[in-house]
Order: C-alpha cells, then sequence, then structure tokens
C-alpha cells in the first residue's frame, strides 16, 4: 500500500473505534471502563491518519515541483546538445528512457478485510455454550460492600455468588433478592443462572454461576434471560469441571427479561 492507502486504513479503523465506542458495540469487545481510552485511541488514528494524507500530499506537490524544474532543465540541455550534435554532423542523438514503476503486492489489500468485519458484523456476547464449557470462576472478594437496605434488593449475579460462598450468605439475611442473569443447562438438564465476569475484555471473560431451586420455570432455553426473585439458599455444589463451590439461589419468581445492554459482569474484579 502506498502513503494514501495507509492513511485511509488508518481513518477508517479509527472511525470504527469511536463508532464503537459512541455506541453499545463496545461492550461486546471490552469493559465499559474502557471506553474513554477507546475513544481517545480512535481520535489519535484519525488525527494521525490526516497527518498523514497531508504530508504525502505536501511531500508529491514538492516533488512534482522539482521534477517539472528537473524537466524543464534537461529539456533545455537537450535542445542545447542537440542544435551542437546537428552543427557536428547534421544528425540528431538518441536518447535512451529506461525505467518502469514498482507497485505494491495487491493482496496487501487484504488486510482491511478484518475492518470491514468489525464495522459489518457484531459478535454475539458469550452465552450457555461457553459457560457450561468452562468451570466458575468465582473468586473470594478483598472485602464486601455493605448492601443497601432496600428490600427486595437488586443484587449482581457475581456480588450474590461471593456472598453466599464466602460471606456464608450473613450480609445477604432472609432479603428478597433480584439477580438477573442467562440459563445454561448442565449435562443432567440441571439449571443454572450464568453472568460472564471480564478483567478487561470479552477474550478473558469467564463464568460465574449459581445453581436455581423453588419455583423454577418448567421449561428452559438455555441463553435466555431471567430475572430472578428469591431468598438466599445455603446449599452447595461442586462446579464439574474444576470442583469449584456454585451456591444455590432460592427461587420464588422467575420472569424473563432482555438482554442488557451490557452482558458482562464486571463485578468481578471491583
Amino acid at each position: 500500500m502506498n502513503r494514501q492507502a495507509q492513511a485511509a486504513v488508518l481513518f477508517l479503523v479509527g472511525a470504527a473505534l469511536l463508532h464503537a465506542g459512541f455506541t453499545n458495540l463496545y461492550l461486546r469487545y471490552v469493559k465499559a471502563g474502557l471506553q474513554p481510552l477507546l475513544l481517545l485511541s480512535g481520535a489519535v488514528l484519525i488525527i494521525t491518519a490526516l497527518a498523514t494524507a497531508w504530508y504525502e500530499w505536501r511531500r508529491t506537490r514538492l516533488e512534482k515541483a522539482h521534477a517539472e524544474a528537473r524537466a524543464e532543465a534537461h529539456t533545455e540541455a537537450h535542445a542545447e546538445a542537440h542544435t551542437e550534435a546537428e552543427g557536428h554532423d547534421g544528425h540528431a542523438p538518441e536518447v535512451a528512457h529506461a525505467g518502469h514503476v514498482h507497485r505494491e503486492p495487491r493482496i496487501s489489500w487484504f488486510l482491511i478485510l478484518p475492518l470491514f468485519a468489525l464495522i459489518l458484523v457484531a459478535p454475539p456476547a458469550l452465552g450457555s455454550y461457553s459457560a457450561v464449557r468452562t468451570g466458575t470462576a468465582i473468586q473470594q472478594p478483598y472485602g464486601l460492600l455493605k448492601l443497601p437496605d432496600s428490600n427486595p434488593l437488586t443484587i449482581g449475579l457475581v456480588d450474590y455468588a461471593s456472598r453466599a460462598v464466602y460471606d456464608h450468605g450473613r450480609s445477604l439475611g432472609t432479603r428478597q433478592l433480584k439477580v438477573t442473569g442467562f440459563v445454561a443447562l448442565d449435562k443432567s438438564g440441571s439449571p443454572f443462572l450464568v453472568r460472564m465476569a471480564l478483567n478487561c475484555c470479552a477474550a478473558d471473560a469467564q463464568p460465574v454461576k449459581i445453581a436455581l431451586t423453588g419455583k423454577i420455570p418448567p421449561v428452559l432455553q438455555p441463553d435466555t434471560w431471567l430475572e430472578i426473585t428469591g431468598t438466599y439458599s445455603p446449599k452447595q455444589t461442586k462446579d464439574p469441571i474444576n470442583n469449584r463451590p456454585i451456591p444455590y439461589f432460592q427461587v420464588t419468581q422467575a420472569k424473563p427479561v432482555p438482554t442488557p445492554k451490557d452482558p458482562y459482569d464486571e463485578s468481578w474484579n471491583q
């Protein structure tokens, strides 16, 4: 690619980053807290592209002016040599012209295909397929913040799992709780509610699972998002994949909900 093409690709990449950063598309790739850095990166790429295009335009213009000056000087010198040669033998000298332009390989344009994939294709968030093939990633928190006194209390799935396992539900008590996640079914058909937790981006997302008991809907489809209402259950099980604890949740009510704007849970590392 020449410099103009490189500038165009840089501009498109920057525009794609800004588009993703100003919409919910970026949440499919990175955590919400990285939005400012994503927007800054897009702006830097666009500025770099414009600077590159301006520099190349200016360089081309100067080279053209120099080439015209050299051509004019060459023409004058050639005319003088021609006149001098004709004065000696009456024949004009032969002038040889050689050279050709090397073009960049056209296959290099395939480098922009991933860019169009970024713009045109939004990958789905990780779901039950990944969840049932990966062990629960529950981690012991450094500390537990005091929960609001509201009842029912809306609480993140990862937060509930941490308090249920490592705090033994003391901070949850007997209050009514609301938890949202997507459904995953293990090989035996047992239902779990799952949220994919991430540190940085979707590439490092890992599932955190809670098992369901109580008034569970008779028919559950994997990847269906549910808001469940119920209470803390002291019962626990082990994830057969990595033998880590999975707490239960006593369900009193469950209803389908739309997929949230941010399908990943970031409270894992907060």
